[in-house]
């Protein structure tokens, strides 16, 4: 039997749950509760298309034209988005991730990011994924290794189900008090406020046949320091709880209409440390100093109603 095209699959196990942890880029490629997927993931056969479950280090999203300044040095990162020009979702989702430490209901790995053309800095990036009580807790974790200050930015894209054929049928609640509309390169226009959008998700509404590849910020943090994403199915008997927390900032939700192979089969919630083009707006961008750590958490928690 051939080697997966994800490298090596690793299985976390707790209680009722499982999840699948691949070598290529540290993604996480399934999750599971009892029996039903909250991700619309990918098979240990297949290619990673989509994005699906990938890290997004060193920025999340897309860098226009793939030029920015920092510190007096103009810097060109690969066009990885030719279509449209850009850079898209970091330089580590290609790589492989070493396992570092491992049990069955955890794993953590980690990459370097060597210094590059178009990002002459050097991390140490470690992933940790932790099944438990609460679901599924991600853990990213990134030191800077150089001399010289590093422009930083960190996401995930995880696509939810909910079991519904399409995302059409699925009910969306996004906490978020403004939106970032786009250009047609993909690069964020002035936020505005979602009130008396379709942008407005604040409180739950069916998807219908809207087409979202949004950034959402100002997001509203509950009591315990986390904003709270939920897909739910029609019926209200199920549904998953992504949650943002320490080192997110924005959340970008996408529907997945240009995906020839999976057109609208699940919705993308992408917890993210800043906005599209950050290291051009510098809006949330992190300056991770020599020796510095920057930590971003997020987590999965599925829920269905009892009878």
């Amino acid at each position: 039997m051939s080697e997966s095209p994800s490298g090596q699959q690793i299985l976390l196990r707790h209680g009722e749950q499982t999840a699948v942890v691949v070598e290529l880029g540290g993604a996480l490629r399934d999750y599971s509760v009892d029996g039903h997927p909250v991700l619309d993931g990918s098979s240990a056969e297949e290619h990673i298309t989509g994005g699906r479950g990938q890290l997004l280090v060193p920025w999340p999203n897309r860098i226009g034209a793939g030029r920015y300044r920092w510190k007096d040095q103009d810097l060109q990162l690969p066009l990885t988005e030719p279509e449209k020009g850009n850079a898209i979702h970091g330089l580590l989702r290609w790589t492989s991730w070493q396992v570092i430490e491992r049990e069955e209901h955890r794993a953590l790995l980690g990459a370097t990011l060597w210094p590059q053309p178009g990002y002459p800095f050097h991390l140490d990036v470690r992933v940790g994924y932790v099944l438990g009580a609460e679901g599924l807790t991600v853990t990213v974790v990134a030191r800077n290794l150089g001399a010289d200050t590093a422009p930083y930015g960190v996401g995930q894209h995880p696509y939810l189900t909910v079991g519904t054929e399409v995302v059409d049928d699925a009910v969306l609640l996004v906490p978020a008090r403004r939106w970032l509309p786009l250009d047609d390169a993909g690069m964020p226009l002035a936020a505005e406020d979602v009130t008396g959008t379709p942008f407005d998700f604040r409180t739950a509404k069916a998807v219908g046949g809207q087409r979202l590849d949004t950034a959402f910020a100002e997001l509203e943090w509950d009591s315990s320091g986390r904003a709270v994403v939920r897909l739910a199915h029609p019926s209200g008997s199920h549904g998953t709880d992504l949650w943002l927390g320490e080192g997110t900032e924005y959340v970008q939700v996408y529907t997945g209409d240009t995906l020839p192979e999976r057109r609208r089969r699940g919705i993308a919630v992408e917890p993210m440390s800043c906005p599209p083009n950050a290291f051009r707006s510098r809006n949330g961008l992190v300056e991770l100093e020599p020796g510095a750590l920057h930590t971003f958490r997020w987590g999965l928690q599925a829920w269905r109603q009892r009878d």
